[in-house]
């Protein structure tokens, strides 16, 4: 929002992540979408969008002249209750967001990180909604295979076994559609788990072989890197801090054979014929060489 400048990678390793003990850390995929995060609402597990609290046009213009300025070693003062723009009474701050006298302070860049629920009709997350059914309470899930690592899996997921969790929207209107899902005519959207695509042969967290690593390598194919550490701390790396392009042509994500597993014969599914669990459930148990080849007809 206020940034002018690109943020590349430096040569040594921070101590942020040192602290955080990266060496130790589980090495994932980070994959291009939208952020979401499933929990209760009205009593059900329940698909939440990602919406930043921003600041209002006068604090906005304080924070940037504050920025601008040379008195960096100096604090921000927000004033919570009087600096940004309403919210829905539904919102509710990211967890990991810091309080203070019970308000919920903005990050680095000015912004509340938050969620609001996906609510079944609400156009404005029309794209959210697709990938759950509340009255089944379950969720459209893109995994690996539980038996084959070289073998995504759809697959519906109770909604119940994603509470607290965090995940990734792509599909055919988010972002830009960078692994070519679904068409104009038929959009296709998953839900995938935050942290499921483990990296097994990642270099030495030198530039040069990270480096290398993404450029030649058909596994660094990917937008980038989320280590997940031990103390919970999330440390990242795009592509773009590498001075390396995103979107490319052939993602990791596209090498993969995926098989439709939808988990659907424990009980009678009268499913919206138009909505992609009925489209799914047509095409359950059949495989296909990458994502990009299902196409969902009418």
């Amino acid at each position: 929002m206020y940034q002018t400048f690109k943020v590349l990678a430096t040569e040594t390793v921070s101590h942020k992540a040192l602290d955080a003990d990266i060496y130790s850390a589980i090495p994932t995929e980070k994959v291009d979408g939208t952020c979401c995060y499933v929990t209760t609402y009205k009593g059900q597990p329940y698909l939440w969008a990602r919406l930043d609290r921003k600041p209002n046009k006068l604090a906005e213009k304080r924070f940037k002249n504050f920025l601008h300025s040379k008195q960096n070693s100096k604090e921000f003062f927000w004033n919570v209750e009087e600096d940004f723009k309403p919210v829905p009474e539904c919102w509710i701050p990211a967890k990991e967001i810091e309080q203070l006298n019970g308000n919920p302070m903005p990050d680095e860049n000015g912004h509340i990180p938050g969620w609001v629920p996906v609510e079944k009709n609400n156009k404005q997350y029309c794209w959210h909604s697709s990938v759950v059914n509340y009255e089944f309470e379950i969720a459209l899930v893109l995994k690996l295979h539980p038996d084959d690592s070289g073998l995504l899996e759809i697959t519906a997921v109770p909604l119940s076994d994603l509470l607290e969790q965090t995940l990734e929207l792509i599909g055919t209107n988010i972002n830009g559609n960078p692994y070519g899902l679904g068409s104009k005519k038929h959009p296709l959207h998953l839900l995938i788990p935050h942290g499921a695509f483990q990296i097994r042969n990642l270099p030495t967290l030198k530039h040069s072989d990270l480096l290398s690593w993404f450029e030649g390598c058909r596994e660094g194919k990917i937008e980038g890197i989320v280590w997940h550490c031990n103390d919970g701390c999330l440390i990242k790396v795009h592509r773009h801090h590498l001075g390396l392009c995103w979107p490319i042509p052939d993602t990791y994500m596209n090498s993969k054979p995926v098989i439709i597993n939808m988990n659907l014969n424990k009980r009678d599914y009268a499913f919206d014929i138009k909505c992609l669990f009925h489209h799914f459930s047509k095409i359950d148990h059949q495989k296909f060489s990458r994502l990009k080849d299902i196409i969902l007809d009418e």
